[in-house]
């Protein structure tokens, strides 16, 4: 018996389907029946909402700092980065004079890669907060903290082995993690660790997206988070 070569060719016109051994003798096929499957996906689409993202053809997105620089992210990057760019959206135009940042880090880093990746926020004209700033000499810690998790539209935990030992002490920096974590709006930026590592002392930290310095530096991985959580319209 003849085969219907609809599946494969489809009958997009009369003439198709004349040509076809099992449809010459009447019967039709339309177009929606077999239509092409690049027609029934839109390639490289992503949530675009009020100028908050921006997909590009291979499906990444791109964003802009406050300081104008331009920032593209490969597909898994912008899945992870995407729904934190919508959420400070929602929170810049509800709470406009909320920060950008708040940046949860281990004691030991406050010198090292905390100021670091800090520095490089600010450079990309982050808005941060960051207990080695803004803890008022005398002030309670913790209430300082709370306000600085209260006032911020995202915040990002930077994973070293110093905060994987906070954690298992439970320590200052395990109680600001436990209250990020209760936002769902947090990052994971992981230095000198790896998910596994971080999923062997907080599965429910490694549950989340994050970014890694591993294939990266610390300065475009802070362009990219500065970027993602700037509220600005799409580049």
């Amino acid at each position: 018996m003849a085969q219907c070569t609809a599946p494969v060719n489809g009958h997009r016109t009369s003439a198709a389907a004349a040509r076809c051994p099992a449809c010459r003798g009447g019967r039709s096929y339309g177009y929606s029946s077999y239509a092409s499957p690049r027609t029934s996906y839109r390639s490289g689409s992503s949530y675009n909402s009020g100028g908050y993202g921006s997909s590009s053809g291979g499906g990444g997105g791109s964003r802009r700092t406050r300081s104008g620089k331009t920032v593209s992210y490969t597909p898994t990057e912008w899945r992870t980065v995407e729904p934190f760019t919508r959420k400070a959206g929602e929170v810049a135009q509800a709470y406009p004079d909320r920060r950008d940042l708040f940046l949860c880090h281990a004691w030991d880093d406050r010198e090292g890669s905390a100021k670091e990746l800090y520095g490089q926020l600010k450079l990309n004209g982050a808005s941060v907060w960051f207990s080695e700033e803004d803890l008022p000499l005398g002030s309670l810690m913790i209430r300082e903290i709370d306000k600085g998790l209260r006032n911020s539209r995202v915040g990002i935990v930077l994973v070293t082995p110093a905060l994987l030992k906070s954690i298992e002490s439970q320590g200052v920096a395990e109680k600001e993690l436990a209250a990020l974590l209760s936002t769902r709006r947090v990052i994971p930026v992981l230095h000198g660790v790896s998910f596994e590592d971080l999923n062997n002392v907080s599965p429910l930290l490694a549950s989340h997206a994050g970014l890694s310095t591993k294939e990266s530096t610390l300065d475009i991985v802070a362009a990219k988070i500065a970027a993602a959580a700037a509220a600005l319209p799409a580049a």
